[in-house]
């Protein structure tokens, strides 16, 4: 390096630093009094270049802190600085930089710059370049510029995106342009647009949709549309950060985007692991080449397909990358666009190129012949003849049989054989011990044929016993005073009010709702007439239902007059008769009495018509009759 320029390197550093030393207000005044320090940083930014040169690294870290001192602290800021192609080169200096797009993101809403006229010149420019003039070397240099702010400046992207003028034009150029350099050019300046509206400090999810479903409705087999969906992660990106009710809207849409993916054999999923490099090469032979003789084309190919994209990288550090990620250009194109590259790729340098006539020996020699574990061995079955004589051939041949052992005997030899003493006493001591109540038959529904219990009456219908006891006073209160039953304090304060809740022991809101449904059904007000004026006071009466005999109930025996409830017969047998009349053995004489003798045919009859029968109404009717017998005479059962 020539002294002269070590010399204006010092002069630049020490100039630098004492510029970051002074206060605020003298820093101010320096930079709006002397334009030689803005003027400086406009040309550094311009021409800078990525050096290994400690002092120009240093340099350029207090250009850095001297751009973002100006750009935070002195009002207004110079207008060099805020113009877009001095930004577009602050962007490309400082790429990797998270301080720098937060600057640029503040600076931008602070300023306002969407509204200034050299941003609206600029888009214009922008605009008629890509429909009419995208062939020249200028355009290439354009769209660089504005791929670099577009990286850091997320607000610069949905400035552009304001309308649909910049994505037509984009569309245009990616139908007019044929050159693979300039198509990828749009299609990065296209994806990085349509990223910044999913920004979430500032999303506009309707404007993206608005632009996706433009694209979508000029889509044919070589669109701007595919070829973003195809070469870059956007499709992830959307369903990633869309949320809310733009979604449902957005589900659709990205249905139909799925078809523009590659086949699912491309970027994977899972975390990529580091190599380990062991030192282990490919041998050489004595002419200092090995087999292959040079890279593969297929991986020539692949490497001039990732510097279309990015023309700065060197063909050695792009190799490096596809090693890494298994010869995937998708890959390679996503972590370089996110710059989300591993450590140890990142600190490499970008720029370096094949050396001619060497290869990197990055192929290993048996790819498929990685040590597995040995598999466990097969499960070996076992049962419980595990181990004895015939398992262990212990067993003598003359106890083998195949087939029968006695295939000629037959079941009157069986008969005729004498039996040894010990079975036959086996047999009789098995008899002896046999209970002959073991086969009774099941006789569980006949218990109610002789009298049995009834079942305690459900208590379902407590509320309505308990309001009915409380009605007749409440009806004779209606009578005399409706007006006991309106709403309102003076009527609930009254003495017939009191007097009244004194004698049901009801709150005021169940009184004024009786009187309520009694004034909306004037039916229940002559029903209760009727039982409490009419009956002479008889309020306990039961209504006794019709119980004249029918030919019906005698047909069908004592069983089905009984689950009719009308039969006035009794009945003989066990027990005391049910019904309404005296006879003692009318209907164990007419063979419908189940208890009587077991000999008996009637019995037998009635056993079989009460089996054939039990399943449709079982024991419920027969003890739901009886308990309605026993009420309507009074009785509690």
């Amino acid at each position: 390096m020539p002294e002269e320029w070590q010399i204006c390197l010092d002069s630049w550093i020490l100039l630098a630093h004492n510029h970051l030393l002074v206060s605020t207000k003298v820093f101010s005044l320096k930079v709006t009094k002397k334009p030689s320090l803005v003027q400086f940083l406009v040309s550094y930014a311009q021409n800078s270049s990525v050096s290994a040169d400690a002092k120009e690294n240093e340099l350029r870290r207090k250009s850095f802190l001297l751009i973002h001192r100006i750009l935070s602290e002195v009002k207004p800021v110079p207008q060099a600085l805020l113009d877009r192609a001095f930004l577009a080169d602050l962007s490309r200096v400082y790429s990797k930089s998270k301080v720098l797009s937060r600057l640029l993101v503040d600076v931008w809403r602070q300023e306002a710059l969407e509204e200034s006229l050299s941003m609206r010149t600029h888009k214009a420019n922008l605009i008629l370049e890509l429909e009419h003039n995208l062939s020249s070397g200028d355009s290439e240099e354009l769209l660089g510029s504005v791929v670099a702010l577009l990286r850091t400046c997320y607000r610069y992207g949905q400035f552009l995106m304001l309308g649909s003028d910049l994505i037509d034009a984009l569309s245009t150029a990616f139908k007019n342009v044929k050159t693979p350099i300039m198509r990828n050019k749009v299609v990065t300046v296209a994806y990085f647009s349509l990223i910044s509206l999913l920004e979430p400090e500032q999303p506009r999810i309707s404007t993206l949709l608005d632009h996706l479903y433009s694209l979508k409705a000029t889509t044919k087999d070589d669109s701007l549309l595919k070829a973003i969906v195809e070469s870059t992660p956007f499709l992830q990106k959307l369903q990633a950060r869309i949320s809310g009710p733009e979604a449902t809207r957005a589900k659709s849409l990205m249905e139909s985007l799925k078809a523009f993916e590659k086949p699912p054999d491309g970027r994977s999923k899972e975390p990529v692991r580091r190599k380990i490099d062991k030192g282990k090469r490919k041998d050489l032979d004595q002419y200092g080449h090995d087999s292959t003789g040079g890279i593969h084309v297929h991986k020539l190919s692949l490497v001039a397909q990732v510097q279309d994209l990015f023309p700065d990288l060197g063909s050695a550090f792009i190799v490096k990358l596809l090693d890494e990620y298994n010869d995937d250009t998708e890959q390679v194109t996503a972590h370089l666009l996110d710059d989300s590259l591993p450590s140890h790729l990142n600190s490499l340098n970008r720029t370096e190129n094949l050396l001619p006539g060497t290869t990197p020996q990055t192929h290993d020699l048996a790819p498929g012949l990685e040590p597995h574990p040995t598999p466990p061995l097969r499960p070996t079955r076992r049962n419980i003849h595990d181990n004895d004589d015939f398992d262990r051939l212990a067993i003598d041949a003359s106890r083998l049989a195949l087939g029968r052992k006695n295939a000629d005997l037959t079941a009157d030899e069986l008969l005729s054989a004498q039996r040894p003493p010990s079975q036959k006493a086996a047999i009789l001591s098995a008899l002896a011990a046999f209970d002959s109540d073991d086969d009774e038959r099941d006789d569980t529904y006949d218990v109610e044929d002789v009298g049995g219990t009834v079942d305690a009456t459900n208590d379902d219908n407590a509320d309505e016993r308990r309001e009915e006891i409380h009605e007749e006073a409440l009806f004779n209160a209606y009578k005399m005073s409706p007006e006991v039953f309106n709403r309102g304090s003076d009527t609930r304060r009254g003495k017939y009010r009191a007097a009244l809740k004194s004698e049901t022991g009801m709150t005021d809101e169940a009184i004024e709702g009786w009187g309520i449904m009694a004034a909306r059904d004037p039916r229940r007000l002559q029903r209760l007439e009727r039982k409490y004026e009419m009956s002479g006071g008889a309020a306990g009466q039961t209504l006794l239902g019709r119980s004249s005999w029918t030919a019906d109930s005698g047909a069908e025996g004592t069983e089905e007059s009984d689950a009719g409830g009308d039969a006035r017969g009794g009945r003989g047998g066990r027990g005391r008769g049910r019904g309404r009349g005296r006879g003692s053995g009318g209907a164990a004489t007419a063979g419908a009495g189940v208890a009587g003798p077991s000999d008996d045919k009637n019995t037998q009859v009635a056993r079989q018509r009460k089996d054939a029968n039990k399943g449709s109404r079982a024991n419920h009717n027969r003890r739901d009759q009886r308990a309605r017998k026993m009420a309507r005479g009074g009785l509690i059962g």
